[in-house]
């Protein structure tokens, strides 16, 4: 069995860039690398149907030629807002409108306004709208060495790899079946999700495809497990958790769209499982942090000698 190498500890984040001027691309290309941010493109017909799929999205770069501002009809970054609301829009001004303000009604569907020649700018924007939490990279490798660790030994007979772990803003449901448990911390407090197509829970526990109860509880199992091992390792069971608030979580099923009531970037991970070199499974989770988060708290736990040796874990020989 071999597993991906190990993760640097930068957090990346996916923009979609709607841009037909050829000459700004290598700037924004450079920006993203800048910023950690990945770079996808899309023709101008196929926008939509990008965005009503399962992309995991941070945010929109585009380009006022694509925006049909001041157009009769909706133009496309309305269009955008209607599909998408919560992803934020970067407009890239033409260069001819220099000086020319937006109106009020086309401003407020963009996060920020930039001029190619002063990209730079931008960036601020993107640390507020995208990356507005900060992961510690203890928590961020743990939790991937966990989910790992757990995916082996469920699979033995499959390799794990791990892609960058990235931030998302969008609320896309993926897949067909998810699972959702609570984390609660003295340092956090919200849930994790583990999100499968039933066809890759089917290849991954053939026995159980005949009935999709059993595939439900094969996710289900590794939430739990996951789940366990978190809680070992960040979870101090020690410090009380006074914040008891919560809020609902919304479901739309046709739009496969769910909110967790907050508009902070979601922490992801996305696991490629293969068996003989043959086509990846995926599974993706995300962990939500919306009830509250107090990265300046965290700690992992520190197992003691003594502690081992009062569970009986470790003994004199």
């Amino acid at each position: 069995m071999q597993a991906s190498a190990s993760l640097d500890n930068a957090i990346t984040s996916k923009v979609l860039v709607l841009d037909r001027d050829a000459d700004c691309y290598d700037t924004i290309k450079s920006f993203c690398e800048r910023h950690n941010l990945v770079g996808l493109k899309a023709h101008e017909e196929h926008v939509m149907a990008v965005l009503r799929s399962n992309v995991d999205l941070g945010g929109i770069m585009l380009s006022e030629s694509l925006a049909g501002l001041g157009e009769g009809g909706p133009g496309l970054a309305r269009r955008i807002r209607e599909v998408r609301p919560e992803l934020p829009i970067f407009l890239r001004r033409r260069r001819e409108a220099a000086d020319a303000e937006l109106s009020g009604r086309d401003s407020e569907l963009f996060s920020a306004v930039y001029r190619i020649e002063e990209i730079d700018a931008l960036a601020p924007a993107v640390a507020s709208s995208i990356f507005s939490q900060q992961y510690p990279n203890a928590l961020v490798r743990g939790i991937a060495e966990i989910s790992r660790m757990v995916l082996e030994s469920q699979f033995p007979d499959m390799q794990v790899e791990i892609e960058q772990p990235y931030l998302v803003r969008d609320r896309i449901i993926f897949g067909e079946v998810f699972t959702l448990i609570p984390l609660e911390s003295s340092w956090c407090r919200g849930y994790m999700m583990l999100q499968a197509e039933q066809k890759t829970l089917q290849a991954l526990a053939p026995e159980e495809s005949g009935d999709f109860r059993h595939l439900n509880n094969a996710l289900g199992e590794l939430t739990n497990l996951i789940w366990g091992w978190f809680k070992n390792r960040f979870i101090n069971q020690a410090q009380p958790i006074h914040q008891l608030s919560q809020v609902p979580i919304i479901i739309n099923h046709q739009h496969r769209y769910i909110s967790f009531g907050s508009e902070d970037a979601q922490l992801c991970f996305k696991y490629l499982l293969r068996r003989d070199g043959g086509a990846p499974l995926v599974l993706l989770q995300r962990f939500i942090f919306n009830l509250s988060w107090s990265p300046e708290d965290f700690t992992e736990n520190q197992t003691s000698v003594e502690e081992l040796f009062e569970s009986g874990e470790l003994e004199l020989f």
